[in-house]
């Protein structure tokens, strides 16, 4: 997600001395442990940024890994810092599953000097990240914006996502290939299914846009033969004429649903609503149950669609 400007807070001021001062401490002792310690414990220790690949991570691996989320229900990654009490748990960690997420750009060098010996993968490889959308841009056009993290809502890209996972614990773990290798297919097979009925339930729609507050839909969209039109640009709400002109929009294209996540401030979508006589719905594109989260929201767009 495009990461926010935050304004130092003493609180954040403090939470991140303490993470310095937990880096630092932590330094020696990882630079001088022994391998065994690090990498040969059962179950695996893997981290990764968000709730969604939590489930991603299990689904293939089971209980041959312990699974720890740095970003917790109902924060937002574009603000997120990690707690000292986090980086310490890294420490017993194997691997990182990195996504995108927009604290990873700060926090992942210094993880790494701390923890030489952590495998950190890039879930990301072999996806052609798009643009964040703009209001009034086709989908997938060109923009001066940052590129959409966002990879973990489309059900093809999280099965693409899904066979790095699985290769990178192949690669941790040799024995344990048979048990991954199945993980993997059976959670394929699952996202198969989804995929398919995503698509029954928009087959035969006409209108094919929705209106969100924060751009967190662009590959599902784009999977699915749909354009989100955003409220916000990159983490910014809308001015008072930027705002006219979303709510003119609106009305000429026939909206009258504007989709919310919990992690943001829902102003200026319940603005546009009160000017269309619309509605907001809240959706949860971090929820960690990625299947029930994606097929929810899919009804949802079934539904604000004729």
């Amino acid at each position: 997600m495009p990461a926010r400007l935050a304004h130092p807070t003493g609180a954040a001021s403090c939470s991140r001395r303490q993470a310095g001062i937990a880096l630092a401490g932590l330094a020696g002792g990882l630079l001088t442990a022994p391998a065994s310690r690090l990498w040969a414990a059962q179950p695996i220790g893997v981290f990764v940024s968000l709730p969604p690949q939590k489930q991603f991570v299990e689904r293939i691996a089971g209980d041959a890994v312990k699974v720890e989320v740095m970003v917790r229900p109902g924060q937002s990654p574009a603000t997120y810092e990690p707690m000292p009490q986090q980086l310490v748990a890294l420490t017993r960690a194997a691997a990182y599953m990195r996504i995108g997420a927009p604290f990873e750009t700060a926090w992942m060098p210094k993880m790494q000097a701390m923890h030489p010996r952590l495998r950190v993968v890039d879930t990301r490889q072999g996806i052609a990240l798009q643009p964040m959308e703009r209001p009034g841009h086709a989908p997938g056009a060109a923009t001066a914006g940052v590129p959409d993290p966002h990879i973990w809502t489309s059900p093809q890209l999280v099965r693409q996502q899904c066979a790095t996972i699985r290769d990178a614990l192949i690669a941790l773990a040799p024995a344990e290939r048979a048990r991954f290798e199945a993980g993997f297919a059976r959670y394929a097979a699952e996202l198969d299914a989804l995929d398919a009925e995503l698509r029954q339930a928009l087959a035969g729609k006409t209108e094919r846009r929705f209106m969100v507050l924060h751009p967190a839909w662009g590959y599902l969209a784009r999977s699915y033969g749909l354009q989100q039109i955003p409220i916000e640009v990159e983490g910014k709400e809308p001015g008072p004429q930027a705002l006219a002109r979303l709510v003119e929009r609106a009305k000429a294209e026939g909206v009258h649903v504007i989709f919310v996540q919990r992690q943001f401030s829902r102003s200026a979508a319940d603005a546009v609503a009160r000017a269309i006589d619309g509605e907001v719905v809240e959706l949860d594109p971090l929820a960690e149950d990625f299947i029930a989260s994606a097929r929810a929201t899919v009804q949802a767009l079934a539904r604000a669609m004729r």
